[in-house]
């Protein structure tokens, strides 16, 4: 499996729809996608690879794959976008959330859905990026993608 393309994901219907790609054969890329609910492991598809079980060599395509069965089949009626602030630096996953005026994240990184992210509490958006900026930039990882 490669990467998460994280760049490439989409918030839908209370989650996260990250694709990759599953194989490549004969110099084409087979697409599959894997899930994260807003409501993490609460949710019923949260980190579950491929639930509709169709894979695709189209990466728009298995997008709209994984929309069709979460129209089908989520369980989750979104009050708001969880996914809304996320960002993709070094290959890595940041999505950033407020709750009662403080900011927390979740940290994924490029091969694995488990959050990384240290519990700490930040004022604005901005403090939170700049901080896990300056944490991936010191691990000598990569580039910003």
């Amino acid at each position: 499996m490669d990467r998460f393309l994280y760049e490439k994901s989409i918030s839908y219907q209370g989650y996260l729809i990250i694709p990759f790609v599953r194989v490549t054969v004969s110099d084409r890329k087979i697409y599959s996608y894997m899930l994260l609910s807003q409501l993490g492991h609460k949710g019923k598809f949260h980190k579950s690879e491929n639930p509709a079980d169709l894979y695709c060599s189209q990466l728009e395509k298995i997008i709209e794959i994984a929309q069709d069965h979460l129209d089908h089949h989520s369980d989750i009626i979104p009050k708001e976008d969880y996914f809304h602030c996320r960002y993709t630096y070094q290959n890595d996953l940041i999505i950033i959330y407020q709750e009662a005026e403080k900011y927390f994240y979740d940290h994924y990184k490029p091969y694995s859905l488990n959050n990384i992210a240290a519990p700490k509490l930040f004022l604005s958006q901005q403090d939170c990026i700049n901080w896990v900026k300056a944490g991936l930039d010191r691990s000598g990882t990569v580039t910003e993608t």
